[in-house]
């Protein structure tokens, strides 16, 4: 973990100094502004009253299952006395899982929209109220089929949010492929090369397989992992924790991503519990969802 924070040596999180002194309590004294700190401060470890040992199993279960692990199954498979203890490590974990600055899709990607949440009376398609509208980008490799992936929370279906999420995610100049809706107009003023799907080959074609295949397995997972019991506010994570699995699905070693995963959670800054659970605590009835 020290090599992992600090792979050119020791630097003072306050100053910047390399210079520190061990003390008897496993932390670095700045011998400069006079700081202590642990290879865990400041981290998603931090201040954390349970072996890291526990957190590396924690980790491994996440990492070493296909479809990923709920909180009442790390609870049992971890002995941990509380749900809700599980429950926090899972989100924690879950915000570890985008590693900062990845690169964007580039080459051919497949754009369009989705909407999760229960079956609702009322307008269907776009503006369909009292669901939550998500983004789907995914490269599209031709005869190897599916690239990586990238999945977003959007308000709304105007060109704003649409074109914005397309700017976060895809390399300009790439080939952008989605359906005939207006908001996509401006994609060509941005530096893509916009090609619509609708305009091209025969009625009853399904003309964004890939990414309509995507939307269908994320809702798979979101229902058969975590029975759906998904909160609105903490939707963002649960799309994080998709997409690191799905763009990792090939890998043949469970080893290589519990590390990239433990890589990631020592550049994440460390997440307040109340800021976790957005203010509202975990119902009986979702602890009793997530039962897989």
């Amino acid at each position: 973990m020290f090599a992992i924070r600090w792979p050119y040596g020791f630097k003072c999180p306050g100053c910047g100094n390399t210079t520190a002194w061990p003390t008897q309590r496993h932390e670095y004294r700045c011998r400069e502004c006079d700081l202590q700190t642990s290879v865990t401060s400041g981290t998603i470890f931090h201040r954390t009253r349970k072996p890291l040992r526990l957190w590396f199993q924690a980790m491994w279960c996440v990492t070493s299952q296909k479809y990923g692990a709920n909180a009442l199954g790390i609870k049992r498979v971890l002995g941990l006395g509380s749900y809700h203890t599980a429950w926090e490590w899972l989100h924690k974990l879950r915000r570890a899982m985008v590693c900062p600055g990845r690169e964007k899709l580039s080459g051919t990607v497949e754009v369009n929209e989705t909407y999760v949440g229960g079956s609702k009376p009322g307008k269907r398609g776009r503006g369909t109220e009292g669901k939550i509208l998500v983004m789907i980008a995914v490269e599209d490799k031709d005869e190897l089929g599916f690239g990586r992936i990238r999945l977003g929370r959007v308000e709304d279906a105007s060109s704003d949010s649409l074109i914005n999420f397309v700017k976060d995610n895809v390399e300009k100049g790439s080939i952008v492929r989605t359906d005939g809706w207006r908001s996509y107009n401006s994609l060509r003023k941005e530096g893509y090369e916009h090609v619509v799907q609708g305009n091209i080959g025969e009625i009853g074609d399904d003309m964004l397989p890939l990414a309509h295949r995507i939307a269908s397995l994320m809702k798979r997972w979101l229902m058969g992992t975590y029975q759906g019991a998904v909160r609105p506010q903490h939707l963002d994570y649960y799309l994080d924790e998709y997409t690191f699995r799905f763009n990792r699905r090939t890998s043949a070693s469970r080893g290589k991503l519990f590390y990239r995963l433990v890589q990631q959670a020592m550049m994440l800054d460390h997440v307040p519990t109340h800021q976790i659970k957005g203010g509202i605590m975990v119902s009986q009835g979702s602890k009793n969802a997530e039962k897989a």
